[in-house]
């Protein structure tokens, strides 16, 4: 199998750059989960760090390799996404019922 050296910023990965495996397209996975094992035994503690382009070419706007950002909520990312699934919902709470 390929790989690519890919950066990662943010998070406890901030400046690191490790070989990544790439799929059939050529790109690595959207996602990259690091498990940290815990110093008391306890359950390790997972890294989710996301894809995004490091930067674009001038005329077609293609990316021009990847990098990966650190997602500190951690949520995850690999189900699928049908026209008909329901929006996650986001933070804040329930709707406001007062009719206002």
């Amino acid at each position: 199998m390929k790989s690519e050296n890919t950066p990662f910023e943010g998070g406890p990965m901030d400046g690191r750059v490790l070989p990544v495996l790439v799929g059939p397209t050529g790109n690595p996975p959207k996602t990259y989960r690091i498990p940290v094992p815990d110093a008391a035994g306890g359950p390790p503690t997972v890294l989710v760090y996301r894809r995004v382009p490091r930067g674009h070419s001038k005329r077609l706007g293609l990316p021009r390799g990847w990098k990966y950002e650190f997602d500190p909520e951690g949520r995850s990312g690999g189900r699928l996404k049908w026209p008909w699934s329901k929006p996650e919902p986001r933070g804040g709470g329930e709707p406001d019922t007062t009719g206002g």
